[in-house]
């Protein structure tokens, strides 16, 4: 068996891995953990506007079905991705992130639209 050297990051007294220290290696942690509750901050609130977005369209869906209307708008869908493509570039986000996330979305409305035209 072989002595393994002590990692050290677990000796407080000495630098961890690329020369860190104890008080380096802290103000690291304390801005990982400012940064994820941003994110995490972020992430709710994405939650929360997509179930807004999610109850429109769903107004939307039943508005459709009362009056025979087909789930799916092509039309609108393609200004949509343009619009949105649009929004992405001015905001520094990938287009094509952006069009592959509302495609999703769209995809999802429509699955909720043929839903209602069905009930």
């Amino acid at each position: 068996m072989t002595h393994r050297e002590t990692d050290p990051a677990d000796r407080p007294d000495q630098p961890g891995p690329a020369g860190t220290t104890d008080e380096a290696e802290n103000a690291v942690r304390a801005e990982l953990a400012r940064l994820r509750d941003s994110i995490d901050n972020i992430d709710a609130a994405v939650v929360h506007m997509l179930a807004e977005r999610f109850k429109c369209t769903q107004q939307v869906g039943h508005l459709k079905a009362e009056h025979k209307l087909p789930p799916a708008d092509p039309a609108r869908e393609a200004s949509q991705i343009t619009r949105l493509r649009e929004l992405a570039e001015n905001a520094k986000l990938d287009p094509a992130f952006a069009e592959k996330l509302l495609n999703f979305i769209i995809a999802e409305v429509i699955r909720h639209h043929e839903t209602i035209a069905r009930s």
